[in-house]
């Protein structure tokens, strides 16, 4: 399933140059069908389908257009993305050591606490700030897994996804690599060591707020992947095909949707840098961010869609400011093509370990100077 000499936004556009074998047409179809027939002889008519939880047509070939634009040997789809994380958990040893970052994506990192207070892994948090942080917590005991999000959700910390690699392959330990904020568009985990690419598909890979999806994404079909594929069977987590349909609709946009995303975020970031309404203003794209030189290496064609700001005078204005949103919408999620803004802090609940005055962006495919406006009147008010 790996990718040829073709370029992403090529691969994309043409769904993988598809065009249907018996009338020409150039968009996938959507088959529904969850059983498939055998012949007389009691063979299956294509030995890849034999009933929709373990494999259809259409969700297929979303699988297969997704593992060329991350250059991987195989992907599976799932309904959800936490359903997707949970069947590659669901692989490790009972009381597995797992690496993650402190701060990052809210409800992977209750996942991973609530499989830890079970006892069924043994969870490592480490600081995404200090570089060394990383290092400290592979090398403290033997690990089975490495997840890290690059850049970290909602802070936006840079880890460096080829260093992770080389520490986790010496301690043993496979790397995981939350890639949803960044997309294939502008960072592949793969080229750079990971053996594991995961995304929310809902999000970017979508890109229309309408579908809920999760995919997973190996570097090699081997025996622990097909582990995998066997955790989504039993667990009964199969995308269906409408959604897959949805799924292949919404790639064809994705590389024209994340470049006008991310040349926004950076337009927005670097407005509003030293704002004097603003405490930071966190985002990868500015150089002056810790992670700069970091994520200048490892993405290319932009920093993505996402930031946040801290707002001066502490909570009360930060939701002062959301609440005189005119043109952001005041919703969670991210990566759809219109731009959302929300209080981090509020949505996370009382587990929450990021600021208290922390707005968190999703920047749409909007006019990017009344996104800027619209900022700008929010913050008018601001103490």
């Amino acid at each position: 399933m790996k990718g040829g000499g073709r370029k992403g936004e090529t691969i994309a556009a043409q769904a993988g140059h598809y065009i249907d074998a018996g009338s020409g047409a150039v968009t996938p179809p959507i088959q529904p069908s969850v059983t498939f027939a055998r012949d007389a002889d009691y063979a299956l008519i294509d030995p890849a389908y034999v009933y929709g939880r373990g494999n259809n047509p259409t969700v297929a070939a979303a699988e297969a257009l997704l593992a060329r634009l991350e250059g991987a040997e195989a992907a599976l789809l799932f309904a959800s993305g936490l359903a997707a994380a949970n069947a590659l958990f669901a692989t490790l040893a009972p009381g597995a050591r797992v690496v993650a970052p402190r701060i990052m994506y809210h409800g992977m990192l209750l996942c991973l606490s609530r499989l830890a207070a079970a006892g069924r892994i043994d969870l490592a948090l480490f600081d995404a700030a200090r570089p060394e942080a990383l290092e400290e917590a592979i090398t403290a005991a033997e690990t089975a897994l490495v997840w890290i999000e690059s850049p970290c959700n909602p802070t936006w910390e840079v880890i460096d996804i080829a260093a992770a690699a080389r520490l986790a392959h010496a301690a043993g330990a496979r790397l995981a690599v939350d890639s949803t904020v960044a997309t294939p568009v502008l960072t592949r985990p793969i080229e750079l060591g990971a053996d594991v690419v995961f995304h929310s598909a809902t999000k970017y890979l979508n890109g229309h707020s309408d579908v809920l999806a999760g995919a997973l994404l190996s570097a090699t079909a081997d025996d622990a992947w097909r582990r995998v594929g066997e955790a989504r069977w039993l667990g009964g987590a199969v995308l269906g095909p409408f959604e897959a349909w949805l799924l292949i609709r919404g790639l064809r946009t994705l590389y024209l949707r994340v470049h006008r995303a991310s040349q926004s975020a950076l337009a927005i970031a670097s407005h509003f840098e030293g704002h004097e309404k603003l405490d930071a203003v966190l985002y990868p794209g500015l150089a002056g961010h810790p992670g700069h030189a970091v994520a200048a290496r490892q993405m290319s064609g932009g920093f993505g869609g996402m930031l946040s700001v801290l707002v001066g005078g502490g909570r009360a204005a930060a939701l002062g400011a959301v609440s005189r949103a005119e043109i952001f919408l005041r919703a969670t999620s991210l990566g759809g093509v219109e731009s959302l803004i929300e209080h981090r802090a509020t949505i996370e609940g009382p587990e929450s370990h990021v600021p208290e005055n922390m707005l968190r962006l999703s920047v749409g495919i909007e006019d990017a100077g009344e996104l800027i406006a619209d900022l700008e009147q929010m913050l008018a008010g601001a103490p």
